[in-house]
């Protein structure tokens, strides 16, 4: 048994590449950093879920290098401390990733604690209803159960596997009868009429080293090559890199089929608060703001004659008028339009998209690109130049860097820059520009407090991102 007294320690997966919501969310910015359905990010309203000093010790959260700097910048804006960010080398699914953040604690604190795993991408409403279910699986947990949290079922979804619950328990759990797999819609409502059964919604409550004891026991070869990541991990700045060649060994495999369809330890928790995984655009409509037509629209949008709708716009105005059931999902560029019930099919699109070069890069990067120095929008590109607009947050910088193949010319438009060329460093204001010639060391920083924007010219051969060699970078890029 756990000490009562210990904290519990949130493990946060924050590593998903969330294509289902294209194309707002893409694999360099996926749903998880985006505001789909409030005013702050899905992580980051994750993040205030365990904000609780008092109840919770700092989170460890558990993504990989292309997001880490979004996961630093995005708790620092909540203001929110972290334990750690551990970074996986590869994706390995959830056993892995869990057992990586509990070995990692054991290695910093050999006395056992209650670990709470999340996804940071799910829709959750933390009322009364969410505290008491985190409260009695907590209890399960000190009791050494290793707990998932089963949600009480609205409809007859088949968009989520179910559990069934068995006996009771003193505690206030149950013993997990059986896993079923996402079911065809006759045997959810099956399910449904039944009782007993609950969503899953891929959120535990255990105890630190009973888990890592049965991923020893049942996952033997994920347990020998995170061990070894964990032993062999590298600190990098704010960051932990698990080692690669070892965490690469790792099977990809969930925690549900690896452990807890096999442990004799599995406990649900019986949960009546209101989750979304917001796997698909009538996930979103669901839990969004309706008007008395049952429209939810985001963004710049007057609605006509239309019910029942999503309609949602990341750029420029979208008028919809005479339809019924439908999502209409607007980016910088690209445009989905759908049956709502049929949302779940977006994830088909992208793999056609993905499987043709000329449509590849959409399922990956919007127009705008994000950096820990702050990011840039492709604006116009023609055979032998590309415009862009470049914005620099209040004290950051981009790398002391040269290109092979283009010049530069940067117009500044909000702000201050300072720009060093070659060995001279100068100050531009707003309307002032400058030209960086083909192959000359240059950098661009922001010394103001407020955010610099500006416009770049880049002409030459060839505008890939490969085509920046880095000098000297306080990100630790290469």
């Amino acid at each position: 048994m756990v000490d009562q007294l210990s904290k519990i320690v949130p493990v946060i997966m924050a590593g998903g590449r969330g294509t289902r919501l294209w194309p707002i969310s893409r694999s360099s910015r996926p749903k998880q950093f985006l505001a789909l359905a409030g005013q702050d990010s899905l992580f980051q309203e994750t993040l205030q879920r365990v904000a609780d000093s008092d109840r919770f010790a700092a989170p460890i959260i558990v993504t990989n290098d292309e997001y880490r700097f979004l996961v630093a910048e995005q708790a620092q804006e909540m203001g929110i401390e972290l334990g750690a960010i551990l970074l996986e080398p590869a994706a390995r699914n959830t056993t892995a990733a869990i057992l990586a953040a509990a070995l990692y604690l054991k290695q910093q604190d050999e006395e056992d604690q209650l670990i709470y795993v999340l996804a940071s991408d799910h829709k959750v409403k933390a009322d009364a209803g969410y505290q008491d279910a985190v409260k009695l699986a907590a209890n399960c947990a000190q009791d050494g159960a290793l707990v998932t949290f089963g949600i009480t079922p609205t409809e007859p979804a088949t968009g989520y596997g179910y559990i069934k619950q068995g006996e009771g328990l003193a505690n206030g759990g149950h013993k997990v009868a059986e896993f079923v797999e996402k079911p065809q819609l006759e045997r959810a409502q099956e399910m449904l009429d039944a009782g007993g059964y609950y969503w899953n919604s891929g959120t535990f409550m255990m105890p630190r080293d009973g888990f890592v004891a049965e991923c020893e026991q049942l996952a033997q070869e994920t347990h020998a090559a995170v061990s070894d990541a964990v032993s062999k991990a590298a600190s990098d700045l704010d960051f932990v890199r698990l080692d690669k060649e070892s965490f690469e060994q790792a099977p990809d495999i969930s925690v549900d089929y690896a452990i807890f369809e096999k442990t004799d330890r599995a406990v649900v928790v019986p949960s009546a608060f209101s989750w979304s995984d917001l796997g698909s655009w009538d996930a979103v409509w669901k839990v969004g703001e309706g008007d008395a037509g049952g429209n939810v629209a985001r963004g710049e949008v007057t609605l006509s004659d239309t019910k029942n709708s999503l309609v949602y716009s990341d750029a420029g105005h979208v008028a919809v008028h005479g339809l019924e059931n439908v999502a209409v999902v607007v980016s910088e560029d690209a445009v989905f339009v759908g049956n709502l019930n049929e949302a779940q099919r977006v994830g088909d699109i992208v793999k056609h998209l993905k499987g043709h070069e000329e449509t590849q890069a959409l399922t990956e990067t919007h127009k705008t690109s994000y950096r820990p120095w702050g990011g840039y929008s492709s604006l116009v590109m023609g055979e032998r130049f590309q415009v862009k607009r470049l914005f620099v947050k209040p004290g950051k910088q981009l790398s002391l860097q040269k290109h092979h193949h283009r010049a530069e010319h940067w117009v500044v438009v909000t702000g201050t820059a300072e720009v060093t060329v070659g060995d001279k460093v100068q100050m531009l204001g707003e309307n002032q520009s400058v030209y960086i010639p083909q192959g000359e060391v240059h950098r661009l920083a922001n010394p103001g407090k407020i955010m610099l924007e500006l416009i770049e010219v880049q002409t030459g051969s060839y505008f890939g991102e490969d085509d920046i060699i880095r000098l000297e970078d306080e990100f630790g890029r290469s």
